[in-house]
């Protein structure tokens, strides 16, 4: 694995743990709002099937969509991340799930 694939895969674990309240962040980075919808039908997902896939409650996902509530800042990082590399952060929530 590249030394960006590591990079990647150790920030999205950092991000879990922060998001779980495991640790810190260490500094703060707020990406601009995020069009959840158009993510989901980049990669061809029903509503059910992105939330499943990412971890996430189809009542979030929905909401987010139809504007009712926004994602928080760690939602946004972890979504960014799904849009640039969705494979490597479905399989990097698997790991985390099995251990």
């Amino acid at each position: 694995m590249s030394a960006f694939g590591k990079e990647l895969i150790g920030s999205a674990l950092e991000a879990v743990d922060i998001a779980a309240g495991k640790s810190r962040p260490v500094r703060r980075y707020a990406p601009a709002a995020i069009d959840v919808a158009a993510i989901r039908k980049r990669l061809g997902l029903s509503q059910s099937r992105f939330a499943e896939k990412f971890n996430l409650s189809v009542a979030t996902v929905r909401d987010w969509e139809q504007g009712r509530r926004q994602p928080d800042q760690t939602a946004r990082t972890l979504l960014l991340f799904i849009d640039r590399k969705p494979e490597l952060v479905a399989n990097v929530l698997k790991r985390q799930a099995a251990e």
